[in-house]
């Protein structure tokens, strides 16, 4: 589980360099996708559970702070259906059934998510914020597709599903059958048939279209006579921003659950941001994207809106749409704005089913096996996807989604816990220094032990490899005179592995051996430079390569 570099740049063909931006592709994406970040940010405010407004502030927010700070030219910030469920399911475990405290729970939990990025981005976490593996994401975002069209369905058809897991929800839906409203059924049907079709063309605002249509059709056909809702009216006289007033002991696990948003967000964000990248042979920077999802997420907080994050469904149809800058994203929250001010009112009439099957519609690519069809090849990924599939469906979507996170972190520590240590040996006389067990016709220099830990030390694995180290230079045959420890894998120390390197030293040193400690980065050659120098006796610390390190250690008066 590799974190997403600081700076991402594809190497591509001279003749596929970024292209420079078009001004007028940009209006025409712009004009294109606003139609469809609309009613997305609408629907997926149904799923969190919050007024429909709040959607709309996060979309408003993220296209600002992003556009401001951000480094894709295609990413398109706004609420996201996976943040949508979480928060609603972070929210109503806290509020009890209090839905002023409900929102409250949700302005906190937005404003600590922001703040997390912020202090990631500060810190340039950019390289290490991204714990959830793809295995892992992907079982758990085909999941959170299949339970987040579960409950799009029971709304559709007026039917109530207790809180609980998909499994018990198929059984209630199935009992329900009788009290099904079925003209919310078709009317859901039709928006979905003309949201395939727009789909087939792709300028055309789907979304938008089927939006306008269903606001036609329910005053025609007077929808609400059988039992069909509206949305309701969307309220975006703004407040003065403030933080919610909570107790000390609701912050504190409103911090427990940023951190899993925060995950979520960031994996879906950037993944999204990187594939995009990587496609165009684009430049972009993990740590001024934090700053910029951090900067989103704290204004939608501070206006009382949802998470924001870089969907991949909005962004590749600003990709599709042919953006070639963020302009475009611009000119889709200008083109929202003059919505909002124009024909609000008049969206407050749009039918429920119409914006579930919105959402149904953005998400039925979730559904897709064909992205898993790969990590069952191999059979660790394979039962990481089942697990996460398996977490969501049973547990529901937030423990679901921190049953995932734990996963994937167990996953790395385990990974990085089991490292072994490679003794290495020189390829065909040169200047190459390969591990002897996958090249066995390489030579090993008589008196020098050169070792190289797989993974990077740190404090599950140090003592380990250091000892197995020892062990390896006490029985080598013939005896050593010398060890080098390559440490390229290890860019910094933390303070166990410090003080193991202190009792290795001394361990060398009582058994009259040269420790040569090569390819060591600056930082973790700054810190054990600080130690006493009596430790240091007989340890050269050197950013020497290893066959630096070897010539060194066959000088005569070395």
């Amino acid at each position: 589980m590799a974190g997403a570099p600081p700076q991402l740049i594809a190497r591509v063909p001279a003749q596929l360099s970024p292209e420079a931006p078009n001004r007028w592709r940009d209006l025409l994406a712009g004009l294109s996708i606003a139609g469809l970040l609309l009613p997305e940010a609408v629907a997926y405010s149904s799923i969190a559970a919050v007024p429909p407004q709040a959607g709309v502030i996060a979309l408003f927010a993220g296209l600002l702070c992003y556009g401001l700070l951000g480094t894709s030219r295609f990413a398109i910030v706004s609420a996201t259906s996976s943040s949508a469920a979480v928060l609603a399911a972070a929210t109503a475990t806290l509020a009890n059934g209090d839905a002023g405290l409900r929102m409250t729970l949700a302005i906190g939990l937005v404003l600590v998510t922001g703040g997390f990025f912020l202090l990631a981005g500060l810190f340039k976490l950019g390289s290490v914020t991204s714990f959830i593996a793809k295995p892992v994401l992907r079982g758990f975002a085909l999941g959170l597709a299949a339970t987040i069209i579960l409950k799009q369905v029971a709304s559709i058809v007026d039917v109530h599903l207790s809180n609980g897991n998909l499994i018990r929800f198929v059984p209630q839906l199935l009992e329900q059958w009788p009290q099904w409203n079925r003209v919310g059924l078709l009317v859901a049907a039709v928006a979905l048939l003309v949201l395939w079709v727009c789909a087939r063309f792709r300028r055309v605002p789907g979304g938008l279209l089927v939006v306008a249509l269903g606001i036609a059709a329910g005053q025609w056909l007077n929808l609400q006579a059988y039992g069909v809702d509206l949305i309701g009216v969307i309220d975006l006289s703004l407040e003065v921003p403030r933080l919610p007033v909570l107790p000390f002991a609701d912050w504190l696990r409103l911090g427990e659950l940023a951190f899993a948003m925060v995950m979520i967000l960031y994996a879906e964000s950037y993944g999204s941001i990187s594939s995009f990248a990587l496609k165009h042979g684009d430049r972009v920077s993990s740590n001024r994207d934090l700053l910029a999802l951090g900067a989103a997420n704290v204004l939608s907080g501070l206006f009382h809106g949802m998470p924001a994050g870089a969907g991949y469904s909005a962004t590749s149809a600003n990709e599709a749409a042919g953006a070639s800058s963020r302009l475009a994203g611009g000119v889709a929250a200008a083109v929202v704005l003059l919505i909002v001010l124009t024909v609000l009112p008049y969206i407050a009439l749009t039918p429920e089913p119409v914006l579930a099957a919105i959402v149904i519609h953005a998400l039925a690519r979730g559904l897709s096996l064909q992205p898993l069809g790969r990590y069952f090849i191999w059979r660790r990924d394979r039962v990481l996807v089942i697990c996460a599939v398996a977490a969501v469906l049973v547990l529901g979507v937030l423990d679901g989604l921190l049953v995932a996170v734990a996963i994937s972190v167990v996953l790395m520590l385990k990974q990085m816990s089991s490292a072994d240590i490679q003794v290495l040996g020189q390829m065909g006389g040169g200047h190459d220094y390969v591990d002897v067990q996958r090249h066995p016709d390489a030579l090993q220099i008589p008196g020098v032990l050169i070792v190289r830990p797989s993974e990077a030390l740190f404090f599950a694995n140090v003592e380990r490899i250091l000892g197995g180290a020892l062990r390896l230079a006490r029985h080598a045959s013939p005896p050593v005179h010398t060890i080098i420890l390559s440490l390229e894998e290890s860019p910094d120390l933390d303070g166990t592995s410090i003080e193991a390197l202190e009792a290795f030293f001394l361990q060398v040193r009582a058994e009259d051996k040269l420790l040569i400690l090569a390819r060591l980065k600056h930082e973790a050659k700054a810190v054990l430079a600080l130690l006493p120098a009596l430790e240091l006796e007989q340890v050269v610390l050197s950013g020497l390569s290893v066959d630096g390190a070897v010539q060194q250690a066959l000088k005569p008066n070395t």
